[in-house]
């Protein structure tokens, strides 16, 4: 395994960037940045190599962002509010009402759609890496990403929103 200040120069960027669209706050991504590489130091000995090095790390910094959402309330799904671009042309939101109404309907998602949906659009995952995480097939994260999908849709029609 490479040393470790080679994975962080390789990864880092990447792990804020998941924490910025996971979290909607670049300050807040930052330390969480921090800690997620403080934590992987603390225990790089289990990493086991079943994942991408990243996945492993998006994991972390996953865990850390709920544990602050748990510790400190500040952050609510209205503070969240994020533009949402995904790369298969899904939603293009520019108007932060819509998307806080999107943020809203996909808190009251079931697990584990909201949790693929968040990974693929904020985290930027790529499906083997979602899969990885959760211990399944890329074919079932593909198939419950849509599925959360096709369920922010309808609420979204339902709300006469799109």
């Amino acid at each position: 395994m490479d040393s470790f200040h080679e994975i962080y120069e390789a990864s880092a960027q990447k792990v804020y960037r998941f924490l910025v669209r996971l979290t909607g706050n670049a300050e807040l991504a930052e330390e969480l940045t921090s800690e997620t590489f403080y934590q992987a130091f603390l225990h790089i000995g289990q990493f086991r190599g079943e994942c991408s090095i990243d996945t492993w790390l998006c994991q972390i910094a996953k865990n850390c962002y709920y544990k602050e959402v748990k510790r400190n309330k500040r952050l609510q799904n209205e503070e969240v509010c994020v533009d949402i671009v995904t790369t298969d042309a899904f939603l293009r939101v520019e108007d932060r009402q819509m998307a806080l109404s999107i943020h809203k309907i996909l808190h009251k998602l079931p697990e584990p759609y909201r949790e693929v949906f968040s990974l693929r659009i904020f985290g930027e995952l790529q499906f083997d890496e979602i899969a990885s995480i959760f211990g399944k097939s890329q074919s079932w994260a593909k198939m419950t990403f849509y599925r959360a999908k096709a369920m922010i849709v309808e609420k979204m029609e339902e709300q006469n929103e799109v």
